[in-house]
């Protein structure tokens, strides 16, 4: 399993014929592949990028997510934002601490 995170892996999804036009213009209008789009909108998601978030946020809002449960993960976000404040562990201490678990612990 040490190829883990290295091997490619396709994300699709099906839209309307009419939306995947609309994105095509807008791309192109924006000199943007749908690959470098899509990828960027993902970093942003995974690295907690606060204009995506917010937006994100905002999308949660008006879907029918339960208000209750956008209390609890904003709660924990919150919580967890404060704990890496607490303790000094930005993104690079992080990574050297996974990079220790999978030494110590290569099956996981």
């Amino acid at each position: 399993m040490n190829d883990y995170g290295k091997r490619d892996k396709r994300i699709s999804f099906m839209d309307t014929d009419k939306r995947n036009a609309e994105m095509i213009i807008r791309l192109k209008h924006d000199g943007i592949t749908k690959t470098k789009f899509f990828r960027t909108i993902l970093t942003g998601y995974l690295e907690k990028d606060s204009e995506i978030i917010s937006f994100i946020e905002k999308f949660k809002e008006t879907s029918s997510q339960p208000s209750r449960q956008r209390s609890i993960v904003k709660g924990s976000l919150e919580g967890g934002k404060e704990n890496s404040k607490k303790f000094g562990l930005g993104d690079d201490e992080l990574d050297d601490i996974f990079d220790i678990l999978e030494k110590e612990h290569p099956e996981l």
